[in-house]
């Protein structure tokens, strides 16, 4: 940052992931002034390998603030996916079901560097290395983050207090335990995903039901794949090598057919666990939750990296309205507005994941259950419409 640091801000944002920063943006061309703060270090936030799926409305904000260039030149659009169960495929075709809506392929590495660039070529202030300790008065007009930059101990005052800073952040933590509601579901297995050296072995991504497991393949570009295995919780990457990941691969994608996956060099593997969790309300006094701060969601619906967009989109329109006008209306309609988007992607992404998986000691009559259900959606252009509008992204403000 080559500017004083700032001891006061209209709005305080705890996390430079692509919520805070995507936050940051739209407010800098709100004209409301912020100030983010992230405790790693910029190399870090870069590398950080998360989301690759954006929906519509989140390259819309993306290009709003000033990150699209790069994502319009390299993001790969997708208007659809496949499912895959008893070797047989189908493929589900967005804009035909959604009314034009599609999604795009690019890793969140990508819109962090894009962000970033700008944020640090003319926007607000943005701290790395700054680690926020604890938010005081979130009950009062000025609350104020409490953090350590270079060294030293700082005080940023704020009229609004934004927690973009993860499920373990601290920002959470300045709201009273006895005003919060914690709805929670863990899962009883895990995703081994890997990224390899290999172009993609097919157009669109694939979501495969196996008997052997749940299974999926994904990109990073035109010659990065990255695929996916569900494994039991507990399972270490360095146990899987590379030819029982290949294997393991193949026979879950099998279908009937000349389709065949491509192997090459695995260059990353790490072991994702899966969990469903929403904290309510997201705004308490001056203090608001957004992204993995209030809700996380398994990666089955490709849900997490959108909806934490979402959440700041509608932030931000909130606090340019209070801005503009003087008008709170947005803002005490925050959380509402939010967990009603939420609680929908939550449902959705808890379905993709407990139609595709099989549970340890998974019965027949389950497994028979999601097998009708895929064949319900190859079958019904009603249901195959309700998975299509829920993976390309619901309306930002849900009807009441």
């Amino acid at each position: 940052m080559n500017r004083s640091e700032p001891a006061r801000t209209t709005v305080g944002i705890v996390g430079g992931g692509p919520a805070g920063l995507l936050l940051a943006r739209l407010l800098h061309r709100a004209g409301v002034d912020c100030v983010v703060l992230e405790s790693r270090d910029r190399g870090y936030v870069e590398q950080r390998q998360r989301a690759g799926i954006l929906e519509q409305a989140t390259v819309d904000a993306l290009r709003a603030s000033g990150a699209g260039d790069r994502l319009d030149r390299k993001g790969l659009v997708h208007d659809g996916i496949e499912l895959r169960w008893d070797r047989r495929g189908h493929r589900i075709d967005f804009p035909s079901l959604t009314g034009g809506r599609r999604v795009w392929v690019y890793a969140q590495t990508e819109v962090v560097k894009d962000l970033i660039a700008l944020q640090l070529h003319d926007g607000p202030p943005l701290l790395f290395g700054a680690t926020a300790e604890s938010v005081s008065g979130a009950d009062t007009d000025r609350p104020v983050i409490h953090y350590v930059h270079e060294g030293r101990r700082r005080s940023l005052a704020c009229d609004w207090v934004v927690g973009c800073d993860g499920f373990h952040g601290v920002v959470r933590r300045a709201v009273p335990g006895s005003e919060l509601r914690t709805f929670e579901r863990t899962y009883p297995y895990s995703w081994l995903g890997v990224l390899a050296d290999v172009p993609p072995s097919c157009d669109e991504l694939i979501y495969a039901h196996s008997p052997r497991g749940f299974a999926l393949h994904s990109m990073r570009s035109t010659t990065v794949s990255r695929l996916y295995l569900q494994v039991p919780n507990g399972t270490e990457p360095s146990s899987w090598s590379d030819t029982r990941i290949w294997e393991e691969l193949e026979a879950r994608f099998a279908v009937d057919g000349d389709w065949r996956l491509e192997r090459g060099p695995i260059t990353q593997k790490a072991v994702l666990p899966m969990r469903s969790f929403v904290t309510e309300p997201m705004r308490w006094g001056r203090v608001l939750l957004a992204g993995d701060a209030a809700h996380i969601v398994p990666p089955t619906g490709a849900k997490g990296l959108n909806l934490a967009a979402a959440d700041v989109i509608v932030l931000a329109r909130a606090l340019a309205a209070l801005h503009d006008t003087g008008s709170t209306a947005l803002l005490d309609a925050y959380s509402d507005t939010c967990l009603r988007r939420v609680w929908r992607a939550e449902h959705f992404s808890w379905f993709m994941t407990t139609t595709l998986h099989a549970d340890p000691g998974q019965d027949g009559f389950t497994t028979r259950l999601q097998l009708s259900q895929l064949d319900r959606i190859a079958a019904s252009p009603h249901a195959a419409a309700e998975l299509a509008e829920n993976y390309t992204g619901l309306p930002l403000v849900p009807p009441s």
